[in-house]
């Protein structure tokens, strides 16, 4: 009897359609397309479709994913670019399905593409309105399709799902290289059409060479007809009962554009207050911070996230304990806003007092405005130990008039930590260094940061003043207050330091950056007013802990502080150059004469005076400007650091190598360019290394940058409490004017001596 061998068939177009399938084509397919020779993978991937009686055609490609995917480890890091490389085939053959092109080429018609999705209410108008067809076409020409193979399968996935364009049925039409075109386009629209080409072949070429990145929101969103370009927003709120809900108001307009938002509540009163000369009426900010929450939860930002709020208080505000158990798990569930990120405002006053070990007094700001006739929030200390702040602290304190509580600063302190191991938070904003080292301090003060700590900008609150009407139309009149926007980018340095491109990237990010201000379309008003008079950014930077493993230096190293010193004086001195350069262009921002920009006094407080290239650029800004009133911050990156294949911000790696679990498999995480030279660069990852260097590395880099970084502590969970307090007084002592999360493990963790120190 003659034994038949099983033939598998292949099942295409939803099942209606079979074919035999055909193993050596498919190996064919592996060779060429993929660029693998590795018999085990062919192998493996034919006997497991073999082992079939059916094969659905579109699990072949899921099949080369999942197998390249298994293969990834520490030595063989190559694999994930496998996966990419087979992803790539079906976005490929999706988009040229969908656009009615053949498969081979890659890339369609870009033209056919911008008129297809502006038809469908995807794509807004404004290319193909602003640009000629010819100069369309002609730009077409600059996409390259080698650049996808940048990508490894994370940063691929992660642009692919989530930012490139698709239909209203979630169908792929845009490919990679055609999101990194219309963002270049989209920014350069209203650029001088003489030179607008050559700028938009400059933004293609920094960002499909992944040497940077746009804010989540300008990847998301430019180019097409919905959301704004800004990554984040920070609010103070009016001490008014209008106030409260017209910020809460504000905060559900702009969450639902993709902004994560910062509130600073000090202003508000607090519980047992008065209000209209009733004593005890108020209910305390707590109420308020709920109604936020709620807020947060229920706007979500088009079904991509839910929004993100994070709440500041002050040290001194009368509400500050119950402010503090927010997050916690215990307690009475009334009293917590388990979905916002509270923040708390400390003054250089609070930390000595807490090194002393001294009492602190806590006030409520209504009464301190009515019986003090001042506001405690609207002072900081000029200088180190003196200042207007801690005058005005003093008076509170021998003031005979004024309600008081004291508190052991320690117990508040140890308050703050015990919150942070449980929950992460509070985050810490040291508001004397805020403004001491503010250009801008000569029109207004800096009362908080943003959801992600590295902002430092003016703020004031927006006050309603009068609501009339006429006929049937109601007219309100508001005060526009000084509401931040957060306008980002970032440098790639695991890239754009190795290929020394610096000096060529930055010009054109900081124009892309400050175009951002004029596209953007933000629904509040008084941000937009903001925007305008400060025309603020924030140049930030990722891949750190990459650039130190591809230079041979380990964390933990007086080298690793040199090179953050270096590195970072390198990119502020580009940066400021970039903007000036632009004022000299398209004028200086409307604030900026009497700034410590036009008077040169940011430079002299950093040092750079006496240098001869600083004391040419601080002539140079004196004489013609200064784009840009903030220019640099160093945000976390999270998401753009992966689709860029590079670490995030200026973090170490978790570990040199995991795994990520997914809904239906293991997604094998890599730090980039992984191998037996980097490996223990890498091997010393976030709850290992010593915090305490990490504060050191950042205070270098803090010098450099005008605003703040997104600092992130990693600590066991059992640290002992004077080894975090340590950690925050060295923060403070240094200069850092932020940190951001205090992320802890429960889990053992080796080699983590300092912790116990």
């Amino acid at each position: 009897m003659t034994t038949m061998t099983k033939i598998t068939t292949i099942i295409k177009d939803e099942g209606r359609r079979g074919r035999p399938f055909d193993p050596q084509r498919l190996e064919q397919f592996i060779i060429e397309k993929l660029d693998v020779d590795d018999e085990a993978y062919i192998t493996k991937i034919k006997r497991t479709i073999e082992q079939h009686d059916t094969y659905e055609a579109e699990r072949i490609t899921d099949l080369l994913i999942h197998t390249a995917l298994e293969y990834v480890d520490e030595a063989n890091p190559q694999w994930t670019y496998v996966a990419a490389k087979a992803f790539l085939t079906r976005l490929y053959k999706q988009a040229s399905r969908n656009r009615a092109y053949d498969a081979a080429e890659k890339y369609g018609d870009f033209y056919g593409l911008l008129k297809t999705l502006a038809s469908k209410g995807i794509y807004a108008p404004d290319i193909l309105k602003k640009y000629s067809r010819d100069e369309i076409k002609e730009l077409s020409s600059i996409i390259d399709p080698d650049r996808d193979l940048l990508f490894d399968f994370p940063g691929l996935h992660l642009l692919a799902t989530r930012y490139l364009a698709t239909d209203h049925d979630k169908n792929i039409y845009e490919l990679p290289q055609e999101r990194w075109l219309v963002i270049a386009m989209h920014l350069m629209q209203d650029e001088d059409t003489t030179k607008r080409g050559e700028l938009v072949r400059e933004a293609y070429w920094a960002l499909s060479n992944l040497y940077m990145t746009v804010a989540t929101p300008t990847l998301a969103n430019a180019g097409l007809t919905h959301g704004q370009l800004s990554s984040c927003f920070i609010d103070t709120v009016h001490d008014s009962l209008i106030g409260i809900y017209n910020s809460n108001t504000d905060v559900a307009r702009l969450s639902k554009d993709g902004g994560g938002i910062g509130v600073y509540m000090g202003k508000v009163r607090s519980r047992g207050s008065a209000i209209k000369g009733f004593k005890g009426a108020s209910s305390g900010v707590v109420p308020w911070i709920r109604q936020l929450n709620n807020t947060a939860v229920s706007v979500d930002q088009l079904g991509r996230r839910k929004g993100a709020v994070a709440v500041y208080l002050d040290v001194w505000h009368a509400d500050i304990l119950a402010f503090l158990d927010l997050k916690l798990n215990n307690g009475d569930e009334r009293h917590r806003a388990h979905d916002i990120f509270p923040g708390v405002c400390v003054p250089d006053l609070f930390m000595e007092t807490v090194k002393k070990r001294g009492d602190w007094y806590l006030f409520d700001p209504h009464e301190v405005r009515t019986v003090m006739g001042f506001d405690l929030a609207d002072f900081y200390d000029e200088q180190k130990g003196a200042g207007s702040f801690r005058e005005k602290y003093e008076a509170c304190v021998q003031s005979n008039k004024l309600h008081k509580r004291k508190v052991p600063a320690i117990d508040i302190m140890a308050r703050i930590m015990k919150s942070q191991l449980e929950t992460g938070t509070p985050f810490m904003f040291y508001r004397d260094e805020a403004n001491r080292m503010n250009p801008n301090k000569h029109v207004g003060i800096i009362y908080a940061s943003n959801l992600c700590t590295e902002i430092m900008q003016n703020m004031s609150p927006t006050e309603q003043v009068s609501e009339t009407f006429d006929g049937d139309e109601i007219i309100i009149r508001k005060r526009a207050g000084d509401f931040v926007v957060c306008n980002l980018s970032s440098v790639n340095l695991g890239r754009a330091v190795s290929d020394d491109v610096l000096e060529r990237l930055i010009p054109i990010q900081v124009r892309m950056l400050d175009n951002v201000i004029d596209l953007n379309t933000i629904d509040v008003k008084q941000a937009r007013i903001t925007n305008e008079k400060y025309r603020a950014i924030g140049l930030g930077t990722f891949g750190w802990h990459h650039l130190l493993a591809q230079e041979g230096i380990v964390w933990e190293s007086e080298q690793a502080v040199e090179l953050a010193d270096t590195i970072y004086e390198k990119i502020a001195y580009l940066t400021i150059k970039a903007s000036a350069d632009l004022a000299k262009e398209k004028g200086a921002y409307p604030l900026f004469v009497g700034s410590d920009w036009q008077t040169g006094a940011y430079f002299e407080e950093r040092g750079y005076a006496d240098d001869g290239r600083w004391g040419a650029l601080k002539r140079d800004v004196a004489a013609y400007g200064l784009r840009n009133g903030y220019l640099m911050a160093v945000a976390p990156n999270s998401s753009t650091s992966v689709i860029a294949g590079s670490t995030a911000s200026i973090d170490p790696v978790f570990k040199p190598f995991f795994y990520e679990e997914k809904k239906d498999y293991k997604l094998p995480i890599v730090a980039p360019e992984l191998d037996h030279q980097s490996y223990d660069i890498y091997r010393r990852s976030a709850y290992i290394v010593d915090q305490r260097w990490s504060v050191k590395q950042n205070a270098a880099r803090q010098k450099h940058v005008d605003q703040s970084l997104s600092f992130n502590l990693y600590v066991p969970n059992n640290i002992r409490a004077k080894v975090l307090l340590d950690v925050h007084l060295q923060a403070w002592e240094s200069g850092l004017k932020t940190t951001y999360y205090v992320r802890s493990t429960a889990s053992h963790i080796d080699e983590c001596e300092w912790c116990h120190a």
